[in-house]
């Protein structure tokens, strides 16, 4: 008797599982953007093509040989180059949330005010604490005695100078120690309630526990501004910044996190500098 085999039936095929495109990275928001800027004074140029996203609410660093580009491309970001004759953008645009700010509509006090300026070597007005701090906002039209106190009290605190000086608000700021006035100019900044805070080399004439205190109070203010700071010091930039751009020969050579450009950056040239090796 012959045994027939059962006809062995195949077992259809799984469906081919489709692969998912990978999830496109979230776009960071940009509180200023640079778009293909170049810079000259007069007849020489000094930025190249530079194009550039400063995130919201973190501190993006400027580092990079002298004469590179740094100050003047943070002096852009409030116009202050307009203060210089024959400066000016040559082509690009720098963009405040979307807004071209040389746009014809703009008002360049206002733009000011939103973007804060704190700069290398304290500047303190010959007046006293009280009226530097209220300053900007008398300029305003603020001349409500509660508001003033409201102001100065909150930009003092802001600043970390409110406990060494509310005892002597009518005295003169030039009787301030150095580390103490450029935390003033940082108060004074803040009064106007600014979304940026531009700082230019702001602890490069101070001693090392002054440093210390603004370093302390820039990580402390990156929690409700926009802080954007030039530095020769990469030490510094290390320790304080979320992001750090590279300027060489006013060329924007690498922007990315602070800690890649530090441990891994993409450019030799990057690398060389960080690590000591040429600037």
């Amino acid at each position: 008797m012959v045994v027939m085999e059962k006809e062995q039936i195949p077992h259809p095929a799984p469906p081919l599982e489709l692969q998912k495109p990978p999830e496109p990275e979230p776009r960071q928001p940009v509180m200023i953007r640079v778009e293909d800027v170049d810079f000259c004074y007069g007849a020489h140029q000094v930025l190249f093509d530079v194009n550039l996203e400063i995130p919201p609410r973190a501190v993006t660093a400027f580092i990079g040989p002298s004469g590179c580009g740094k100050t003047t491309l943070l002096r852009c970001f409030n116009r202050m180059n307009d203060l210089i004759d024959g400066a000016r953008i040559s082509a690009g645009s720098v963009r405040l949330e979307g807004r071209d700010i040389h746009a014809p509509e703009v008002d360049v006090v206002d733009l000011r005010r939103r973007v804060g300026m704190v700069f290398q070597k304290s500047n303190p007005f010959p007046k006293s604490i009280y009226e530097n701090v209220a300053y900007g906002l008398r300029v305003l039209g603020v001349n409500k005695k509660a508001r003033l106190n409201e102001a100065v009290e909150k930009s003092l605190r802001a600043s970390a100078l409110w406990d060494e000086v509310k005892d002597r608000l009518h005295e003169s700021a030039l009787g301030l120690s150095g580390g103490q006035m450029q935390r003033l100019c940082i108060a004074r900044a803040i009064a106007n309630q600014p979304e940026i805070i531009l700082m230019d080399e702001p602890c490069s004439a101070l001693d090392p526990l002054a440093t210390a205190k603004i370093e302390d109070l820039i990580l402390e203010l990156k929690k409700e501004f926009t802080i954007v700071i030039v530095t020769h010091n990469m030490q510094q930039a290390a320790r304080i910044s979320d992001y750090t751009a590279f300027f060489y020969l006013g060329e924007l050579i690498e922007f990315d996190s602070t800690r890649k450009i530090f441990t891994n950056p993409a450019n030799n040239q990057t690398e060389d500098y960080v690590t000591g090796r040429f600037g």
